[in-house]
């Protein structure tokens, strides 16, 4: 039988998810200047002091709501990396995962994509940061090992890079859920697009981009099943 303690702790913990999701929803709707305590209290029908009790301040609750999405990211980054061996499938992978964090993680997405330039800057978020950094090392490690194997064509690295998350982070801005494009169909244009400026031997560029094709289908499951463990957590 679980104790008092227990009891407490879910309670807090579920009651600090309740917070978190909240002000993302406020973030993806308003922004963050947009967003208050006030009104994360009046949805969740508590009093600012027990989102201050949580999280103490605005700044400190916006490098959570970063630093959860990153961390995400990551881990399903690497995955996909683990998972193919060839530099055009990584790449395929990541590129899918770009347009599906619209559809399985679209209200942190929609947050974090459209504060991109407070989060570069603010304060607060220097492991933030990091995270980010890591993730771009990531991406850039798949090109530098396309090009050295030949697969891809010899271009700047860092630049090819910053064009590739240049066109993603816009995509909160067109892209709707549930309209005439799926995340893996737009996935696939982006592949299509980015992969067929890259590679050498353009023969496999369809099957990479296949939306129902192998790397999209495993990738879709990779997204998916990391979305379902954040939102099972305790």
């Amino acid at each position: 039988m679980a104790t008092g303690a227990g009891v407490r702790t879910r309670v807090r913990d579920s009651r600090s998810r309740d917070i978190l999701a909240a002000f993302t929803r406020n973030v993806a709707r308003s922004g963050y200047a947009g967003s208050n305590f006030s009104e994360i209290a009046r949805e969740l029908d508590i009093s600012k002091g027990t989102i201050v009790h949580h999280y103490g301040t605005k700044d400190q609750l916006f490098a959570q709501m970063h630093d959860s999405y990153m961390e995400r990211r990551l881990v399903e980054a690497h995955d996909i990396v683990a998972r193919f061996r060839s530099p055009g499938q990584r790449l395929a992978g990541l590129l899918f995962a770009f347009l599906l964090y619209q559809e399985v993680d679209r209200e942190a997405t929609v947050a974090f994509q459209r504060e991109i330039a407070t989060l570069a800057t603010h304060e607060a978020l220097t492991h933030g940061r990091e995270l980010r950094a890591e993730y771009l090392s990531v991406v850039r490690s798949v090109l530098a090992d396309g090009m050295e194997s030949s697969v891809f064509r010899s271009l700047d690295v860092d630049l090819q890079s910053l064009l590739i998350f240049g066109s993603s982070q816009w995509a909160w801005t067109w892209f709707q859920p549930d309209e005439r494009l799926s995340a893996l169909e737009a996935g696939g244009q982006l592949v299509q697009l980015v992969l067929g400026s890259l590679l050498v031997d353009r023969a496999p560029l369809d099957g990479l981009a296949d939306p129902a094709g192998e790397v999209a289908t495993a990738v879709a499951k990779i997204v998916t099943d990391c979305s379902r463990s954040h939102t099972d957590q305790p």
